[in-house]
């Protein structure tokens, strides 16, 4: 075996902590898959002091973050700080400019900065690897870049929340409502005290504009991303899809064609016979359909120290072997600059939730905002009175363009007999 790789860490959290146990438990069969030994040198974190469970003793260590990759004598600078900007940003960009290869678990960092941090990489003939930073252990980046590099990607869309999925999946096991299932899911840990990121989709629209970018040659497009998270969602809802035959989870979805690149996060009936209907828990799953090897699936642990540590070191090992490439499976320069696809005329069925007066005509005054915009129904269903008195009406259309049940929802927000804002989800074609 030759030299070690030298690995320096910023930030010891879990995963920081877990990257050194494994590196500590599976040493040795990692050495022997990657060539050689794999070394941590040096660390920094806020906290000196605090009891991580793994003994730094042994690694040289740098209070100033940004400083490691200049101080440290590492080949690889893993960085485990979190945030799209500050501190990882700097340490990224430093670490680049030293010739050192970078890692890192940032799906903040690498939706906003990834087309610069590519670039800087790609000059300095370093490795940029992020495959930590979707989806925590499954391998999807590396699926995507690797695996099915020969295919032209038609759709590329999955379950990439596990707070959000837990949430879900409570409230249709429980029959809960959304607020207290967000607290039991802080209370056991799989949601933030401040949960906005993942409930509000933007954590798995960093995500997505990342396996976007690897999917179809574009440049990333975070920005472009239309989001909505699953705040609105009620135990109604879930009831109703569940008579449908579909399980609402929040998806994130990606397509390319000549009118642009259309991202969209948001919550999704799902039929039954889908796969994405049966990921439960705070387990994500990957869709892709390549136009040669068909449809390709990857499931498994989306977060937690040990599946993302995981993820980590199999970047590590990639770079003890010398295998890596463009970040983003094609050079930064042929890197496609697509625009964001129009939405009005992308066809589809949808399901609406209304929650109005209960008064005569109602169903009358919805009937004819649909007819008039364009919607067909295909089928209404009217649920019994709230404790303040008003409905619930579902609504199911038949399929077609998304500008028409926009145009109708538009209408009806202004009716007075609305006794609240309306619930459009869309429904996943199988």
């Amino acid at each position: 075996m030759t030299e070690p790789l030298r690995v320096a860490i910023a930030g010891l959290g879990t995963v920081g902590a877990g990257v050194i146990r494994l590196l500590d438990t599976n040493g040795d069969l990692i050495a022997r898959r990657a060539g050689r030994p794999i070394e941590v040198v040096a660390v920094t974190a806020r906290d000196r002091s605090k009891d991580r469970g793994v003994d730094l003793s042994r690694f040289d260590w740098v209070d100033d973050p940004t400083a490691l990759a200049a101080e440290a004598d590492a080949d690889v600078v893993l960085e485990l700080v979190g945030g799209a900007d500050g501190t990882a940003l700097a340490l990224a960009r430093a670490a680049l400019k030293a010739g050192k290869n970078f890692v890192t678990a940032n799906k903040a960092m690498i939706a906003h900065h990834g087309l610069e941090l590519a670039q800087a990489a790609e000059g300095a003939g370093v490795a940029l690897k992020f495959e930590a930073a979707v989806a925590g252990g499954i391998p999807v980046v590396k699926g995507l870049r690797e695996g099915a590099a020969a295919n032209a990607i038609d759709r590329v869309y999955g379950v990439m929340n596990g707070t959000c999925n837990f949430i879900l999946s409570k409230m249709e096991s429980q029959g809960g409502d959304f607020a207290d299932v967000l607290a039991e899911a802080q209370a056991k840990g799989f949601a933030e005290a401040d949960p906005g990121f993942d409930i509000d989709g933007v954590d798995a629209a960093h995500k997505l504009s990342i396996l976007s970018s690897i999917a179809f040659g574009t440049e990333p497009a975070f920005g472009d991303v239309a989001i909505g998270g699953i705040r609105n969602v009620v135990a109604a809802d879930i009831a109703e899809a569940a008579a449908l035959g579909y399980r609402i989870r929040l998806v994130g979805i990606a397509e390319a064609d000549g009118e642009g690149l259309f991202q969209r996060v948001h919550p999704y009936l799902v039929p039954m016979a889908h796969p994405l209907a049966h990921v439960s828990g705070s387990t994500n799953a990957v869709v892709a359909e390549g136009n040669f090897v068909g449809r390709l699936f990857f499931e498994g642990a989306g977060a937690g120290d040990g599946p993302t540590a995981s993820a980590v070191v199999a970047d590590l090992i990639d770079i003890a072997r010398g295998e890596f490439g463009p970040p983003y499976a094609m050079p930064v320069t042929v890197l496609a600059k697509q625009p964001p696809a129009p939405t009005g005329e992308r066809r589809g069925r949808a399901y609406v939730r209304l929650t109005v007066a209960d008064k005569v005509g109602v169903l009358a005054e919805i009937a004819a905002a649909m007819r008039d915009a364009g919607v067909s129904i295909e089928a209404l269903m009217q649920r019994g009175a709230l404790a303040d008195g008003s409905v619930l009406v579902a609504i199911v259309t038949h399929e077609g363009p998304e500008r028409c049940v926009a145009q109708a929802l538009e209408t009806l927000s202004a009716s007075s007999n609305m006794t609240g804002p309306p619930m459009w989800m869309h429904i996943l074609g199988e």
